[in-house]
This record gives C-alpha cells, structure tokens and sequence, in this order.
C-alpha cells in the first residue's frame, strides 16, 4: 500500500446502520474535506486510466464528485449517469438492484458517440449493479468500455464476481476493505 491509499484509508469513515439498519455506510465526506486526501484520490484514480480515455463516466451522485476532476486531469470529458427526472432530454434508462433496494440510472442518447473510448469512476464497487447498469448504458450509446476504477472496493460483496459475469474484466480500486 502506498502513502496515497493509506491517507485515502484514513479518511473513510463508517457509519453503522446507514441508510438502513445492518449497512455498515463509508462515508467519504471526510476525505473530501481534506485537500491532501481528496488530490490523492484523484491522482490514484487518474493514474489506473488506460491511454487515450474520449469520456470519463462517473454516476450519481458522489461519483460525480469523482469522475468529474478525473476527467479534467486526463483532458477527457465528462458524462454524468443520473436517477430518473434529471436529465432533460431524450435518455436511456438501466434498473439495477443495489446491496440494499433496486434503483434506476438514466444517460442522455447524444451524449456518447459511437466507438469513444469510456472510463468509468466510482466512489464504491459493491455489489457490481451500479456499474453494471452504467455499462449496458454505454454499450447502448455504441461506446466501448475500456476501464472501470472506483475508489474502494467492499470485497465481501463480491462485485469484483459481478463484473466478471458481464464481462467486465478491465477494472482497478484504489483501496480495498
């Protein structure tokens, strides 16, 4: 482990019982706080990009937090994945189950074109549904899925097994707990 992973590490706190009695929450907001932690973060996330990224995805809402400086940082732009109702505008929609309830991402149909180059970033791999979803949606655009890189991995979980089965083989995490 590196100087960068272990102050990302220190940073996440839990939160027991959050949003539902029996989920343990990690809670990024005080690594965000910190401009030492919230540079390393991007910097380790920046760093697992394959060469000549066109888009970096990041989904709703704290991979928005994420994605977004990532994709400055490689001089890509930026795409966000958001719930339903917030998108003006033609979209695709994707349900997924999460480790706790079923949700729905939604993307603009203009808003990838065919063949880019996509990185996806993510504050959590979990259960592997968020980005799942995300990914269908971009194979829907015609853009192709070259890298998946989330900031921690909750390995007892087993997304890691999740993204496999979809074929989604190309991915990284900072940190794993």
């Amino acid at each position: 482990m590196n100087a960068n992973q272990q102050l990302i590490l220190d940073l996440i706190r839990d939160v027991p019982d959050f949003p539902k009695p029996g989920v343990v929450f990690k809670d990024i907001t005080p690594l965000l706080a910190s401009p030492k932690g919230y540079r390393a973060t991007i910097e380790e996330l920046a760093a697992t990009a394959p060469p000549d990224i066109d888009v970096v995805v990041g989904m709703e809402a704290r991979g928005f937090i994420l994605a977004g400086p990532v994709a400055l940082h490689l001089g890509a732009g930026f795409v966000p994945v958001r719930k339903p109702g917030k998108l003006p505008g033609d979209v695709y929609s994707q349900t997924f189950s999460l480790e706790y309830g079923h949700e729905t991402l939604t993307i603009h149909t203009d808003s990838i074109l065919p063949g880019a180059r996509v990185l996806v970033v993510d504050d959590v791999l979990a259960t592997g549904g968020t980005v799942g979803a995300t990914a269908a949606l971009i194979n829907r655009l015609g853009a192709t899925l070259v890298h998946v890189s989330v900031l921690m991995e909750l390995t007892f979980l087993n997304g890691r097994e999740t993204l496999h089965q979809l074929g989604i083989d190309n991915h990284s995490a900072v940190v794993t707990v």
